[in-house]
């Protein structure tokens, strides 16, 4: 028997928007224990990774 497979979906724009979502909480929680200054340093944190991925990948 011969079974076709059909194409995966496309899941990317689900990702990104569920990360916006958890990155926002985690965002809030640290926001709620530490204060603002140590959620703009997380932030500022992520963004030099992203962005170094990002270099790295070309």
């Amino acid at each position: 028997m011969r079974h076709s497979q059909g194409s995966a979906p496309n899941f990317t724009q689900a990702c990104i928007v569920m990360f916006g979502v958890n990155i926002a909480w985690v965002f809030v929680a640290i926001w709620a224990i530490w204060g603002l200054i140590a959620v703009a340093v997380t932030g500022w944190c992520i963004n030099r990774v992203i962005s170094y991925i990002e270099a790295r990948r070309g």
